[in-house]
């Protein structure tokens, strides 16, 4: 296998620490570490803080915590905090409500190649198992557990990624809680657009203008494994406003965004 990419772990997060935690937990136990862990946090109170302390005495590589007020969803402008501080080549970034397979950063790193970023898919706990999930701060899930939902999905074989297609066209099935990219490519196109407002369609769009400067999706299917906890659904109150600048985006093959990484450069 080829000589793997210097990484950056990055995280949004946003008063859930006992999600979080279950999180970090799963970093401890990847069987490659990333090279650092960065927290985007959307404004969260002084648990969060807290618990980010605590792991931080022990993490055996530096975990960053960047912090903003909370103003509502502001989950782009974070991100690109984030990603402006991140000192590594490569990015993989979750969300805050994941618990990873102890070899999704291995494999992220492993299929990760120049011109390319990868998309994986997620396993759903179902909502009736979290609070037993939280009390036995579980983090080691497979193909028997009991809760989860798409249970194919739990089946890490990455021998089969050899016949993985490259896309040269964004995905529908496309999550910016599993997905890595180069930190270059992601600077060229200025990041995440700040315009967006809410929730929802800031990763895909970030994606269209990589696509729109020839960088190709491949998904990585039975490796990069991810298990989402459920959560209720946030406000899409704005969803139809970021669909329409996803549309034009996608339409104008629009590459650079006025309001983005660059402003934390």
């Amino acid at each position: 296998m080829k000589p793997h990419p210097t990484c950056t772990l990055v995280t949004p997060t946003y008063n859930w620490p006992e999600a979080l935690e279950l999180l970090l937990l799963s970093v401890l136990n990847q069987t490659v570490l990333p090279n650092e862990v960065i927290i985007a946090d959307d404004g969260s109170k002084k648990e969060t803080r807290q618990l980010i302390e605590n792991f931080q005495q022990k993490f055996p590589i530096p975990l960053i915590h960047i912090w903003h007020e909370d103003l509502e969803n502001r989950k782009p402008r974070i991100m690109n905090q984030a990603i402006a501080k991140a000192k590594f080549d490569y990015i993989v970034e979750i969300d805050g409500d994941i618990i990873m397979h102890k070899n999704f950063i291995e494999d992220h790193l492993n299929f990760s190649e120049k011109g390319h970023y990868l998309y994986g898919s997620r396993v759903n706990i179902q909502k009736k198992n979290i609070p037993k999930i939280f009390n036995q701060k579980k983090i080691h899930f497979g193909f028997f557990s009991e809760g989860i939902k798409k249970r194919g999905r739990t089946l890490h074989i990455p021998f089969l990624m050899r016949f993985a297609k490259t896309s040269n066209t964004r995905s529908t099935k496309l999550r910016g809680c599993n997905m890595s990219f180069w930190r270059d490519d992601f600077i060229k196109i200025n990041g995440f657009n700040e315009n967006l407002v809410g929730w929802g369609i800031d990763d895909s769009e970030m994606i269209q203008r990589l696509h729109n400067i020839g960088i190709q999706g491949k998904r990585l299917k039975h490796a990069g494994i991810v298990y989402h906890i459920y959560h209720p659904e946030q406000s899409k109150s704005h969803i139809e406003l970021n669909l329409e600048i996803e549309k034009k985006t996608t339409h104008k093959k629009i590459t650079y965004i006025e309001k983005g990484v660059n402003q934390f450069l």
